[in-house]
C-alpha cells in the first residue's frame, strides 16, 4: 500500500505527462478493440444476411461472385438462368421451396428485385428470421412494389408514393417514366441488403420491358399499363434462385445435380461454405489491420517506457532519499512498476471506455451506411487476453526503468550540482 501511495502522488505531481500518457494507450486500446470489433460484426452481419437457405443457383460463374450479386447485390451477373431450366429444377422431388430472383434495374441508386410473393415468406435472415412489413403488404398489382427501410428512410416514401424505375444500375439510365410503381408496403428494418432493395414481381419486370429490345427502349413504342396489365406476360430467365430442401442431406446430391445440369451450365452454392471461403480470401487483409493495431499500442507502451526513463535523471535524488530511509531494492523497484501498471491499468479503462462511447454513438449511422449491425457486448474472450497482454506489457515496459533506478547510487543521487 506505501508502494502504490508513493506511485500514485509520484504520478499526481507529473499529472499532465501522466494524462497524455493515458491517453496514447487509450486511445492505441481503442484502436485494437476497435478494429476486433468492427471485423467481427462485419462477419456476424454478412452471415447472418441469409438463413435457412440450402442452395442458390445461378447460371455458371465463380461461388463469391453467385453469392454476391443475388445475397449482397454487389456487382452484376455474367449470363442469366432460364425460365425453363429454373422450373425443371422447380419439378425436382428434393424441393421444398424454391424462390426466384431477376436484377438488372434500379431507382435513385437503390436495386430493383423482382420476384414472388414467396420471396416474403421464405427469405429468412438472422437465426431463421422473417421479413415483416412496418406498413402495408406485398405486392398484388402488377405495378406495386416493396421497399426496404432505408429506401423509405433515405428516399422519404410513404404508402402509395409513386417511383420510376431506371433501366440498369447506372445514375444516368433510361427511366421506364411511363410505367410508375405505387409503394404497396414498406419492410422493418433487417440490417440486411434488403433494406436497400425495392421489390417487385417477375411479372412486372417482364412488363416494364415489354418495348425494350437489347438494353434498348424501341422508338415510338410505349406501351400503356392497362394494355400490360391484360397481357399474358410469361418470365424468360432470372438471375438467379434461392432453394430449401426437404432434407439437408440432400443438398450435395442436389448440388452435383445442378453443376452438372446437361441443358445450360448452371452453378450451385452452399451459402455457408461460400461465406467462409470468402472470409478465407480476406482473412490476411484482417490479419494485417490487426497487426497495425498491436503495433499501435507497442508502441504506445514504448513510449509511456520512454517517459518514465526520460524523467529518472530529475528523479535521482528522491530514488535516493528513499534509499537513504531504508527504502530496499523492492520498494524502488515496485514504484516505477506501479507507476507503470498505473498508467497502463487507467489506459486500458479510459480506451475500453471510450471505445463502447463511440459505439453507441455510431452504431445507427454505421449500419444505415454500411450494413454492419454493430452489437454492444461485453468484451470477448480474446478481447480480455489482448488486454492482459497489454497489461503484462506495461509491467514489462516499467520493469527496466525500475532496475535501472535502483542502479543509481546513493552518493551519486546526492550530490548536488551546479
Amino acid at each position: 500500500m506505501i508502494v502504490l501511495r508513493l506511485a500514485l502522488q509520484s504520478l499526481r505531481n507529473r499529472w499532465i505527462t501522466a494524462v497524455l500518457t493515458i491517453l496514447s494507450i487509450a486511445l492505441s486500446v481503442g484502436l485494437l478493440l476497435g478494429v476486433e470489433k468492427v471485423r467481427s460484426a462485419a462477419r456476424d452481419s454478412f452471415s447472418s444476411t441469409i438463413s435457412g437457405t440450402d442452395l442458390i443457383i445461378g447460371a455458371r460463374t465463380g461461388d463469391i461472385q453467385l453469392l454476391l450479386y443475388s445475397v449482397f447485390r454487389l456487382g452484376n451477373a455474367t449470363n442469366n438462368m432460364s425460365w425453363k431450366s429454373f422450373s425443371d429444377i422447380a419439378k425436382r422431388s428434393e424441393i421444398k421451396w424454391i424462390v426466384p430472383l431477376s436484377l438488372g434495374d434500379s431507382h435513385r441508386g437503390f436495386r430493383v428485385l423482382a420476384t414472388t410473393g414467396d420471396y416474403f415468406k421464405y427469405y429468412k435472415f438472422r437465426d431463421h428470421r422473417a421479413l415483416t412489413f412496418a406498413n402495408g403488404n406485398k405486392f398484388d398489382d402488377l405495378f406495386d412494389t416493396v421497399i426496404g427501410a432505408d429506401v423509405a428512410k433515405a428516399l422519404h416514401y410513404q404508402l402509395d408514393d409513386k417511383i420510376i424505375i431506371s433501366h440498369g444500375i447506372s445514375a444516368i439510365g433510361q427511366k421506364h417514366d411511363t410505367t410508375p410503381f405505387r409503394v404497396s408496403g414498406i419492410l422493418k428494418k433487417t440490417g440486411t441488403p434488403v433494406d436497400k432493395t425495392l421489390h417487385i414481381s417477375l411479372k412486372a419486370m417482364e412488363a416494364i420491358h415489354v418495348d425494350w429490345r437489347t438494353g434498348y427502349k424501341m422508338p415510338g413504342h410505349s406501351t400503356p399499363a392497362a394494355i400490360l396489365r391484360r397481357m399474358p406476360l410469361q418470365t424468360k430467365a432470372i438471375t438467379a434462385a434461392l432453394v430449401g430442401l426437404k432434407s439437408r442431406m440432400q443438398i450435395f446430391t442436389m448440388q452435383r445435380f445442378v453443376n452438372n445440369y446437361r441443358a445450360e451450365p448452371l452453378s450451385a452454392i452452399i451459402p455457408g461454405l461460400t461465406l467462409y471461403k470468402m472470409w478465407s480470401l480476406v482473412g490476411t487483409a484482417e490479419k494485417a489491420l490487426i497487426a497495425v493495431s498491436a503495433l499501435v499500442v507497442i508502441t504506445a507502451i514504448l513510449g509511456m517506457m520512454i517517459m518514465i526513463f526520460s524523467t529518472l535523471n530529475e528523479r535521482r535524488r528522491e530514488i535516493s532519499i528513499l534509499r537513504s530511509v531504508g527504502a530496499g531494492p523492492l520498494t524502488i523497484i515496485g514504484l516505477l512498476i506501479s507507476e507503470a501498471m498505473i498508467l497502463t491499468a487507467l489506459g486500458i479503462i479510459t480506451g475500453t471506455g471510450i471505445l463502447y462511447a463511440l459505439l453507441l454513438a455510431s452504431r445507427s449511422a454505421i449500419d444505415q451506411h454500411y450494413g454492419i449491425y454493430l452489437t454492444i457486448t461485453a468484451p470477448t474472450q480474446n478481447e480480455y487476453l489482448a488486454l492482459g497482454a497489454i497489461l503484462l506489457g506495461g509491467f514489462i515496459a516499467g520493469l527496466l526503468p525500475a532496475w535501472r533506478a535502483y542502479q543509481v547510487s546513493l552518493a551519486d543521487g546526492m550530490i548536488v550540482r551546479k
